[in-house]
């Protein structure tokens, strides 16, 4: 499901930091850490068992063996790890209590267990009303769960809370237009401009007209704001192109932004996408793969799928399925991945 991806994603950005520090010494939790965030889960696992045996901080391996147990898809693992760490507690609500049920509802997410989900997010809002990641999380539950009205009470909540939040508004967006609210969501996006009105960033107001799909006024913007730099804008900008079915261009966008500026796995997708619907297909693989060598773990499972159906495309049916196999272990819970490895292999 294109939304719940999403939101697992949000939800590994937006969790909160709990540093080691002040908590004696704690190596082998670290090292655990370390490991997650090189994907490396079960090596994780392996340093907080240790950490175990070494008596370092119960919560903190806890919550480590949690996320790891998240990035391995086994949820009910997880949730076991995650509600020990909550349970160890002395009763005094700490930061690591609120990441730790943000974790917690990320997989209840997983399993799309939405109540559970909906009553960890309860739980946060109960002591901080004022946490808008809970209250657009706790949405995204109620629109699952068919409670619109109650979805949109904490959409608008969020807002309220963070009305120049622009990067939020565009996800409700999306939300939105993907559960068939578009319209709606809509609405959301044209209230912002006008809020913004004088004071928006050229950046923000361009990709805000894309998702309109008002593609003249983005490219207006986009234009003004890739004079400034950054990779967003050129990628709102190539892909304000691409909508408009030219490709052409929105490959040369890509590329001038490769060509001037530091690596960027994101624009290096881009380009490989936009290669692959023009059916170039070698120019979409040698993308994917220099994004590929970039190690920004974020974009590393989408690049790794796309290199794969760039070899499929190339008739490398048999390297294809074995790049395939490598990826499902890092990605299990991929069903789309799963029914492609089923073709592969009978290629």
């Amino acid at each position: 499901m294109k939304v719940y991806k999403k939101i697992l994603g949000l939800i590994a950005g937006t969790a909160f930091s709990v540093l080691l520090g002040g908590c004696g010494s704690e190596a082998k939790i670290e090292e655990g850490m370390a490991c997650i965030s090189r994907m490396e889960y079960e090596k994780a696992l392996l340093c907080f068992d240790e950490a175990k045996e070494l008596g370092e901080d119960a919560r903190l391996r806890l919550r480590g063996q949690g996320i790891a147990y998240l990035g391995l898809a086994r949820y009910e693992e997880a949730i076991d790890s995650l509600e020990q760490c909550l349970q160890n507690s002395n009763f005094i609500v700490q930061d690591i209590d609120y990441d730790v049920n943000y974790y917690l509802a990320a997989a209840y997410c997983k399993q799309e267990n939405w109540s559970k989900a909906r009553a960890v997010y309860d739980a946060i809002l109960g002591l901080r009303p004022k946490e808008a990641d809970a209250y657009f999380y706790r949405g995204v539950a109620e629109i699952e769960l068919d409670a619109y009205q109650a979805a949109v009470e904490d959409f608008e909540k969020v807002i309220a809370l963070k009305p120049d939040d622009y990067d939020r508004i565009i996800n409700i967006y999306t939300v939105m237009e993907e559960k068939g609210h578009k319209e709606v969501g809509k609405t959301y996006l044209s209230d912002a401009l006008e809020r913004g009105e004088g004071k928006m960033s050229a950046y923000d107001k361009g990709r805000i007209y894309y998702y309109l799909e008002d593609y003249q006024k983005a490219y207006i913007a986009l234009e003004e704001a890739k004079g400034k730099g950054g990779a967003e804008s050129y990628l709102y900008l190539g892909k304000a192109y691409e909508a408009t079915g030219d490709f052409n261009y929105a490959t040369s966008v890509y590329s001038s932004y490769l060509s001037k500026e530091e690596p960027n796995a994101a624009i290096y997708n881009q380009l490989g996408n936009c290669e692959m619907k023009k059916q170039e297909y070698r120019k979409a693989l040698d993308a994917f793969q220099a994004g590929l060598e970039l190690g920004d773990t974020k974009m590393h499972q989408t690049l790794a799928f796309n290199q794969v159906v760039a070899y499929e495309k190339l008739g490398e049916f048999s390297h294809a399925a074995s790049l395939l196999e490598e990826y499902l272990t890092l990605y299990p819970e991929d069903e789309v991945a799963k029914r492609e490895y089923l073709f592969l292999s009978t290629r």
